[in-house]
């Protein structure tokens, strides 16, 4: 086709030339996202820490909630299949639960006061064989003391501290009534989870605007829900089944079957912390044993007996059942034990590994944060 002038267009004519990319041009690269320094990063860091330790009275509550409703998911769904309401079943879990938990305490409650005031007494008879055992270090520390407090030009008399105590009689009228305002709304928390959390999740995914988004993101929560659940639970039937193995041992070796279930609950409890809740457990082994059992031996064999079943529970057993998917370091578990132990007490380290696995289990789904989750392995 010829122009005006009668001459041919060749393709490339007629069209501007090129110019430089300009950030609102179409096919221009986005700029890149301004990166946080590594002491923004530190300082929210603390700050988020900060955070979760003035806020426990309100996060403790609603973690220890999703702990219980996680337990009792699995126990619903098998409810749902037998035609039973939602509601129904959860109150049916919860029911339960609290049912046991209430027989338990009954059983373990006068035990648990007679080993109370059972220690000191048998702490006082105990001490001059302890004292015995540690005079060699007593007098090694006497002799340093008296050689420092000459050096120092001192008269040889030690400085007396004398320590006061401010009682306040409104400290324990206060602290009941919170403490069963936070069971009243971990139960009440639990049950809400259980009836009405599929539909705050599903009110969730109504914010996001893409279908496919919508359909990949019911994918991601509904594995990992199931994941979790399906890990919570297990590990609580290990438990459970840990503490009744132990309280069956101890009741062989003819100690009471209170104190027996008393000890097995312990037990129980403490394997859900790894590492630290078996260290505990030992020393307190030692010290029943000692109290209950005059011959050494004896006194040794429930410690020796409560480390052999964890050995075989913790690396035979839990393996074996959940397998190499749930695996995770030993340094990680033991930091995560640190923090939370610190930032939450007892509470915490419980809740420790199964946030732990929460938070495995939600990398390994996303996409690009696969290698956050093989460094927690």
């Amino acid at each position: 086709m010829s122009g005006p002038a009668g001459d041919t267009a060749s393709p490339g004519e007629g069209l501007p030339e090129p110019g430089p990319l300009v950030p609102g041009d179409a096919g221009a690269h986005p700029p890149p996202r301004p990166r946080s320094s590594a002491a923004m990063v530190v300082v929210a860091t603390l700050g988020v820490c900060v955070v979760l330790w003035a806020a426990q009275g309100l996060i403790l509550p609603i973690l220890l909630a999703m702990f219980f409703a996680l337990v009792g998911n699995p126990i619903i769904r098998g409810l749902r299949r037998l035609w039973v309401p939602r509601f129904l079943a959860a109150l049916l879990v919860l029911l339960g639960g609290l049912s046991f938990t209430g027989l338990l305490a009954t059983q373990l409650m006068e035990p648990a006061s007679e080993w109370m005031r059972q220690v000191p007494r048998e702490m006082r008879e105990l001490a001059p064989r302890l004292r015995e055992l540690s005079k060699p270090v007593q007098d090694a520390n006497e002799v340093a003391v008296n050689i420092a407090m000459a050096a120092g030009g001192e008269d040889g008399k030690r400085p007396e501290v004398v320590r006061t105590e401010v009682n306040d009689p409104y400290k324990s009228l206060t602290a009941t009534p919170k403490m069963v305002a936070s069971v009243l709304a971990v139960v009440l928390l639990t049950l809400f989870f259980m009836v009405y959390g599929d539909d705050l999740v599903r009110n969730a995914l109504a914010l996001l605007p893409g279908r496919q988004q919508k359909k990949v993101t019911v994918e991601i929560l509904n594995s990992i829900e199931r994941e979790i659940s399906r890990y919570v639970l297990t590990i609580s039937v290990i438990n459970v089944v840990v503490g009744l193995v132990f309280a069956g041992v101890l009741y062989l070796l003819e100690v009471p079957l209170a104190e027996a279930l008393l000890w097995g609950t312990m037990a129980a409890l403490l394997n859900f912390a790894p590492y630290v809740g078996p260290l505990i457990g030992m020393l307190v082994m030692l010290l029943m044993g000692f109290v209950a059992f005059d011959e050494l031996w004896r006194s040794l064999l429930p410690a020796g007996i409560y480390l052999a079943i964890h050995t075989l529970e913790g690396q035979i057993i839990t393996p074996i059942i959940l397998g190499q998917r749930m695996r995770l370091s030993p340094l990680v578990l033991i930091l995560a034990l640190m923090l939370m132990g610190w930032l939450w007490g007892i509470i915490g380290l419980l809740l420790a590994v199964p946030l732990l696995v929460c938070v495995k289990l939600v990398l390994e789904r996303i996409e690009g944060m696969d290698g956050w989750a093989r460094l927690l392995e």
